[in-house]
């Protein structure tokens, strides 16, 4: 047993090492929309939240990685080769009869489950989607049926993959679609979903958690980065297409009897975005995206549109040099999703290179040392400051609000008074009178006013 045990993690060490590759690059593409996706739903995003998304979206990325890699690397007679596994497994139970096959119809413990690869192979399709059943229990709050349902589901996909020799990449399978696959799955699944069972009561929900993070009114510095995060996306794509429908179109030379400097163009478009937009709506794009408003310091009215133009002036300090930084690590993600093969490259750069690339780009590296410079300036002093507010709305006194999420939080429990009719333990409570239930003041309070 433990030689097979070698030999099966030995397989699967390839595609556990693929995934941590691609991790990087995955999570770079995945983060905004997963964030937006979040917040919309809970308001605010803890910590033990974020390791649980991110462990699980790891695990994901592994799984998937073990059901195709390591791929063909030669698709010339590929179909040949693989010709044992062109047709699908469609009986179940077969996994006895390989196991059989595998012990030599020997009738031993040795043969039929310690040496045995066939026992091996089935034992690892149980576990693999076992991490999904315990996800989908502590982090979704799904029931056992919806989990096994998933978990089938998600077996499907991979199997699909696999008959379709990904998805048609490859002329013919290299992998064996077999049913017992889906049986094996599915029950790892709902039986990881049984296994998360104590550990689910034991700890506190996530939901809440995050009721007792919303308890205090502040919207969240991550919930207003991810919004300026889609505003500079945005921003930037709008200002692409405006930018090359005037080259197409030459509109503001008809308009205006000249052509209007691209470098012009950027800055209307910015001014539209961050100035225009919220005087008009009351917030960007990306604010009403993730359900925050524009309002002023005491929360009484819409800031004027002095105010905005002031809050937009002090913001673009950091809104260029953060676009290039986000552009800089996209591209090096995508040049080489590894992030320790990138560190082991310039590890090996010798010191002649970096004497070339210096003396070349002087320019170039005083406007990135700026630019690192006055994000880390900045960010000092948004940590460091009152209720994290940027310098751009503590002058601007313009402030973030946030409306109620799509999914409301789980009401914080708060404990009894001491004073007043003793009631039984196991008397049944009042409609609308539980202990968590807020208070419906606070239930008719629309926004959360982020603490100033």
């Amino acid at each position: 047993m433990p030689c097979i045990v070698l030999l099966v993690a030995t397989a699967y060490l390839v595609p556990i090492k693929t995934a941590a590759a691609l991790f990087p690059l995955c999570l770079a593409l995945l983060l905004l929309p997963t964030a937006i996706t979040l917040y919309r739903r809970h308001g605010v995003i803890t910590r033990w939240r974020t390791l649980s998304v991110c462990v699980f979206g790891y695990y994901a990325l592994t799984a998937f990685c073990m059901t195709i890699v390591p791929l063909p690397r030669d698709r010339a007679g590929m179909c040949v080769r693989y010709a044992d596994v062109a047709d699908p497994q469609l009986v179940p139970g077969n996994t006895f009869g390989d196991i059989w096959k595998e012990a030599g119809h020997r009738v031993t413990f040795g043969d039929l489950v310690l040496h045995n690869p066939a026992v091996a192979g089935a034992l690892l399709n149980l576990l693999l989607l076992l991490p999904l059943g315990v996800f989908l229990r502590c982090h979704a709050g799904r029931g056992l049926r919806q989990t096994a349902a998933t978990g089938l589901g998600v077996s499907l996909f991979f199997e699909l993959t696999q008959y379709t020799g990904l998805w048609g990449v490859y002329p013919c399978p290299y992998r064996l679609f077999d049913v017992d696959d889906l049986i094996l799955n599915a029950s790892g699944a709902a039986l990881g979903w049984l296994v998360a069972g104590p550990v689910a009561r034991a700890l506190p929900s996530l939901e809440s958690l995050d009721a007792r993070a919303l308890a205090d009114g502040r919207v969240p510095l991550g919930r207003r980065l991810t919004a300026l995060a889609v505003d500079l996306v945005g921003c930037a794509v709008t200002a692409v297409v405006v930018v090359l429908g005037e080259l197409l179109t030459g509109l503001s030379q008809m308009l205006a009897g000249a052509p209007l400097d691209e470098r012009w163009q950027i800055v209307v478009v910015y001014l539209v975005w961050f100035v225009a937009l919220p005087v008009l709506t009351g917030a960007t794009p990306g604010k009403w995206l993730l359900r925050l408003r524009l309002v002023r310091s005491d929360g009484s009215q819409r800031p004027a549109p002095l105010r905005q133009a002031v809050r937009a002036l002090l913001l673009s300090i950091v809104v260029w040099p953060l676009t290039a930084a986000g552009l800089l690590v996209l591209g090096l993600l995508i040049y080489e999703p590894s992030v320790i093969t990138l560190a082991v490259s310039v590890r090996r750069v010798d010191a002649e290179t970096v004497r070339e690339l210096v003396e070349g780009n002087h320019g170039l590296i005083a406007v990135a040392v700026l630019c690192a410079g006055v994000l880390g300036w900045y960010a000092l002093s948004v940590l460091g400051g009152p209720g994290h507010l940027g310098i751009h709305e503590r002058i601007s006194g313009v402030r973030n609000v946030a409306l109620p999420p799509t999914r409301p939080p789980a009401p914080v429990p708060q404990e009894r008074p001491q004073s007043g009719p003793a009631t039984t333990p196991d008397a049944p409570e009042a409609p609308g009178a539980g202990a968590g239930e807020p208070p419906k003041s606070e239930a008719r309070e629309p926004l959360a006013l982020a603490r100033r």
